[in-house]
């Protein structure tokens, strides 16, 4: 009779033996299949990658159209341009109105908007909603719930460090100030855009973060990063490669961040002579977007990227640059005739951007009166159809305005002459009704009157009559 018990004990020894020897095989074979799935992912991302890249590349610039107008690099962003700031003539576009995702160049709208309703003297409060948004990977400088932090301070911390917290925290204190909260300022940030002539688009929120609503166009950021750069306060905070926060009131050590647009720091290979400062951003969604002025000291310009590839957008940046500097200069306003209906330029510096092998003779300049028909407007000039300029002027009224007006006064006094008018009929209506009354009631006595003389006739003779008759009688009687 076989012993099961014994050979189902020599069974199990074998097959724990074989398990010893095969496992290493198993997991080695395991290893290298996920390693080999992992680099599979990793090479079908960077194909996906370097396909959409080469595809932004090949799409060619918008201003390469224009007629005469100097031919413009490729750029990897899907959507570039180069804005002077101060006349606003567009030198360089690519896709400028399409719709993108800005990451952390919001910033530079919550710093426009901060500068706007704040003083850097503020204290800055942190809450629990200014902390606790944040996810693994955000960029943050480490606040805590209740610490308290200098404007000045918070601000460097949202430009230079592109902190999200601080960020948030500025918005809330600044819309409390306002009257509000956080979503005051949020408000205050749309409102913002729409008054520098933003059109394409629309802010959720005060660091950037990924929002399906949160978007923005390179046209718009170039109007963005011109009005902020107009303030000293940015332009000294965002030329700053480093700084340090002070102790706070919960933390008893110094906080110290550092720049980290490339293009300032003169030992980086991406270090532009002619950088006064910028702002970076990325998420997964909006890719690499970069917003950079520069100022050779003769024209201030601004250069916007979106939905870029690393450091492609400061490779693009500075192709963009050398362009314009490149092949267009200014032309005084001051030395050229006014426009036809233009009484003067409110700035008597204004100026507009030509390519250097343009004529003035060649611009077209369309005079428009501001809505409040206070003599105010703006002159935009156009060279074959690219704008390369916009003036604030004192203007004269145009003859559509000055017909409007003539027409209202020609208006009024029509009204007046059939109001006269119609007051003088009702006069002689008046009267004619009195008249004819007045001869309705002489008819209707006269007619009266006749009857009583009727009456009366009748009656006498009825009399006279009787009276014959007796007399006769009498006679007979006789």
């Amino acid at each position: 009779m076989i012993n099961f018990k014994k050979y189902g004990k020599r069974c199990l020894s074998l097959f724990l033996a074989a398990s010893m020897i095969l496992m290493p095989s198993v997991q080695t074979f395991a290893e290298e299949e996920t390693a080999a799935a992992t680099t599979d992912s990793t090479q079908t991302e960077e194909e996906d990658r370097e396909t959409q890249r080469q595809n932004c590349y090949a799409i060619a610039p918008d201003s390469n159209s224009v007629e005469n107008w100097p031919q413009g690099p490729a750029t990897y962003a899907d959507s570039a341009i180069v804005m002077d700031m101060n006349s606003g003539a567009v030198l360089y576009s690519k896709q400028i109105e399409k719709k993108h995702y800005p990451a952390s160049i919001t910033k530079l709208l919550t710093t426009l908007v901060a500068l706007d309703n704040a003083e850097l003297t503020d204290t800055v409060e942190f809450s629990q909603d200014s902390i606790s948004f944040l996810e693994y990977g955000d960029a943050h400088i480490g606040m805590t719930p209740g610490e308290q932090i200098s404007m000045e301070d918070a601000l460097y911390a949202v430009l230079l460090a592109s902190a999200n917290e601080v960020s948030y925290a500025v918005a809330e204190s600044v819309g409390k100030k306002m009257g509000g909260g956080y979503d005051t300022f949020i408000q205050a940030m749309n409102d913002e855009s729409e008054k520098l002539g933003c059109t394409g688009s629309h802010w959720t929120n005060a660091n950037g973060l990924h929002d399906e609503q949160h978007y923005t166009t390179a046209h718009d950021m170039a109007r963005i990063g011109a009005a902020v750069y107009q303030k000293e306060a940015f332009r000294t905070i965002s030329q700053s490669l480093s700084h340090t926060i002070p102790v706070t009131n919960l933390v008893n050590e110094e906080r110290t961040f550092q720049q980290k647009h490339k293009m300032l720091w003169p030992q980086n290979d991406n270090y532009y002579e002619y950088c006064k400062g910028g702002k970076t951003g990325y998420t997964d969604q909006a890719r690499t977007t970069l917003v950079t002025m520069a100022d050779n000291g003769d024209m201030q310009l601004v250069a916007v990227v979106l939905y870029d590839f690393g450091n492609d957008a400061y490779i693009d940046t500075r192709a963009m640059f050398d362009y314009a500097y490149s092949n267009f200069s200014k032309i005084s306003l001051k030395d050229q005739k006014l426009p036809e209906g233009v009484k003067s330029y409110e700035d008597e510096d204004a100026y507009i951007v030509l390519p250097k092998s343009a004529q003035f003779s060649d611009v077209k300049a369309e005079v428009k009166e501001d809505s409040n028909k206070d003599g105010s407007g703006t002159v935009t000039f156009t060279y074959k159809g690219q704008e390369v300029g916009s003036v604030k002027a004192a203007i004269e009224k145009t003859e559509e305005s000055s017909a409007a007006v003539l027409g209202k006064k020609k208006d009024k006094t029509t009204s007046t002459v059939v109001t006269g008018i119609s007051k003088f009929m009702k006069i002689v209506i008046g009267v004619v009704i009195a008249v004819v009354i007045l001869l309705i009631i002489i008819v209707v006595l006269a007619n009266y009157r006749k009857q009583i003389r009727r009456r009366r006739r009748k009656k006498g003779k009825r009399r006279n009559a009787k009276s014959g008759n007796v007399k006769r009688k009498k006679k007979r009687r006789r």
